[in-house]
């Protein structure tokens, strides 16, 4: 391969690992901290600060309208002048000459109006920070802090539920759906970005970072979803709506109505709910009434997914139900046939289906948009706990814990590298320099690595790069070492190069391949701080040879080409 064509590899290589490195450089450097503590707090506390910076923007806004004139807009929100240009345009209208707050509070046919759009700005950003927070490297629980809860899955008790010993594929569907719905419980409940995997036959590891309240974290692990069907009584849903349009305040907070022949015996009054752009449960302002007892528990369901028509290729909701759950659906549709169907979760109507038919154990639902039915999907699918929880051990780790390690690590691979510099410097002379940058390089690509793959570091991990600093100098010794060899057979620099390069080459290979093939078995079989250890250690192992192989190669090839002579490699060979 000539230097050209390996300058082309190594600039490529570096652009790529630039690209993988940005967004880390963005959120870690660039992203202040109050920023980056809201894009990874819960989706609640995303929807209260836009809607905290809406009301303060737009009262301030109309402070400057009502101030009247021809000022320019207060500082602070100049950007709003960009918001109502794009109103202006949407509706066709003339935008106007200058932007005062009275010109911008007039693209606005209403205060709600104005209030939703100035809310999506700040609800964009965040939800931007929050997408670009899970594309970067990510601190594991010893660095950020947090809580690490080890769980075990009760399946004796399922199997004594059921009557029966469960097959291995009923254990590892007890098991995905209740990995299903940890992670689908962690948002909803202000803690974020978890790590939820599977250890073993009947465990599950849970890594919460920031703080968390043990207490709070045991509720959420160990509560059961109520999902069930019910029946709508649509004649006194009409009525109930119908005597709410006159009489709002007809209805308390527990939902009792003030004339009680609107709601028949055995009947309840619940609200419907949709998701809003925040991804949370939003009141629709609709009431339905249905029957008090569940036509069917939701724990019947077997496994429930979104599909596409094959005709009009409008979404549906397929779900299918055990055999207990198919005979009790099948009577409930057969004697509610042009009724309502009503999907309750923890008291919440979710979604509602016309019942055209009897149906027995698959059930298809109809009318409903794409991220609806992706919604119900999940809330058929995941809303209740399949086998009962229970928490084995808890750990918590402070954040000063972890922002002490941090400091220490990275001290510890300054220190690390600086002494390995040194030592080549001082060994090799001229070469020296050559292997220096390389382990820049090779750091540099180590963390684009991480970014790009969206890996987590953790202290381990950083004690992987230390040793990476040492052992990723073993391919440049071992190339120079063969340099100096044919050097001392009298051979050119060219020469001694190409010689030394090839000749170096397998050793070098065996050496880092050997090493690699043992850091993916610990990676594969270890678990925990062992894992992040070896992956870093491969990883380490592979820029590595990129480096010692391109870069290095390339650096002599430079120094060649402007017409050194002899190589600056050691003290007895001038």
């Amino acid at each position: 391969m000539n230097k050209a064509k390996r300058l082309l590899i190594v600039l490529v290589v570096l652009a790529l690992a630039f690209l993988f490195l940005l967004p880390s450089i963005r959120w870690y450097f660039l992203t202040p901290k109050d920023e980056k503590i809201l894009a990874t707090g819960s989706s609640e506390q995303i929807r209260e600060y836009a809607w905290r910076m809406a009301r303060n923007d737009l009262a301030e806004l109309e402070k400057a309208a009502r101030a009247g004139g021809d000022e320019p807009l207060p500082a602070g929100i100049e950007w709003m002048a960009d918001r109502a240009k794009k109103v202006y345009k949407d509706l066709g209208k003339a935008a106007p000459a200058s932007w005062t707050a009275q010109s911008v509070l007039a693209a606005y046919d209403s205060r709600k109006t104005a209030m939703s759009d100035i809310e999506d700005r700040y609800r964009t950003r965040i939800l931007k920070l929050k997408n670009l927070q899970n594309t970067v490297v990510q601190l594991g629980l010893d660095l950020s802090g947090g809580m690490s809860v080890v769980i075990r899955a009760d399946l004796p008790a399922l199997e004594a539920k059921l009557g029966h010993s469960l097959s291995l594929s009923e254990r590892e569907e007890a098991m995905s759906r209740a990995l299903e719905v940890l992670n689908n419980r962690i948002d909803k409940f202000g803690l974020t970005e978890p790590v939820i995997r599977r250890q073993g036959e009947d465990g599950i590891y849970v890594e919460i970072p920031g703080a968390a309240d043990p207490e709070r974290i045991n509720s959420i692990i160990m509560g059961r979803g109520r999902l069930a069907f019910h029946i709508v009584e649509d004649d006194a849903t009409n009525r109930l709506n119908e005597y709410l349009t006159t009489n709002p305040a007809g209805i308390d907070s527990d939902l009792k109505v003030a004339d009680p022949s609107i709601v028949p015996a055995g009947y309840v009054v619940r609200k419907f709910y949709k998701k809003d752009k925040y991804g949370l449960d939003e009141w629709t302002g609709r009431y339905l009434v249905i029957t008090e007892q569940p036509g069917l528990d939701g724990n019947t369901i077997q496994r429930a997914e979104r599909t596409n028509d094959p005709i009009t290729g409008e979404p549906n909701i397929i779900f299918v139900l055990d055999n207990e759950g198919g005979e009790i659906f099948y009577a409930l549709t057969s004697a509610n046939v042009g009724k309502t169907l009503a999907v309750v979760l923890d008291d919440r109507i979710k979604a509602g289906a016309r019942i055209s038919e009897a149906i027995r154990e698959s059930v298809r639902m109809t009318g409903f948009s794409v991220e609806e039915s992706a919604n119900l999907a999940l809330i058929l699918r995941s809303a209740a706990l399949p086998v009962e929880l229970i928490v084995e051990s808890q750990q918590a780790i402070g954040a000063s814990l972890g922002e002490d390690s941090i400091e220490e690590g990275k001290r510890a691979v300054v220190i690390g590298l600086l002494a390995v510099m040194a030592f080549m410097l001082v060994y090799y002379k001229g070469a020296g320099i050559n292997a220096a940058l390389a382990q820049v390089i090779n750091l540099y690509m180590m963390l684009a690595i991480l970014s790009g793959f969206n890996l987590t570091l953790t202290l381990p991990a950083i004690a992987g790069f230390v040793l990476t600093v040492g052992m990723s100098v073993d391919a440049n010794v071992i190339i120079f070492e063969r340099i100096k060899e044919e050097l001392r057979a009298g051979k050119g620099r060219r020469a001694a190069v190409e010689a030394g390069f090839g000749k170096a080459f397998w050793a070098v290979m065996d050496g880092n391949i050997t090493t690699i093939i043992a850091a993916l078995f610990l990676a594969q079989l270890g678990s925990g701080p062992i894992q992040g250890f070896a992956v870093s250690l491969a990883i380490g192992n592979l820029s590595s040879l990129f480096t010692a192989l391109f870069v290095s190669r390339l650096l002599f090839d430079f120094g060649t080409d402007r017409g050194l002579k002899g190589v600056s490699i050691s003290w007895r060979i001038k």
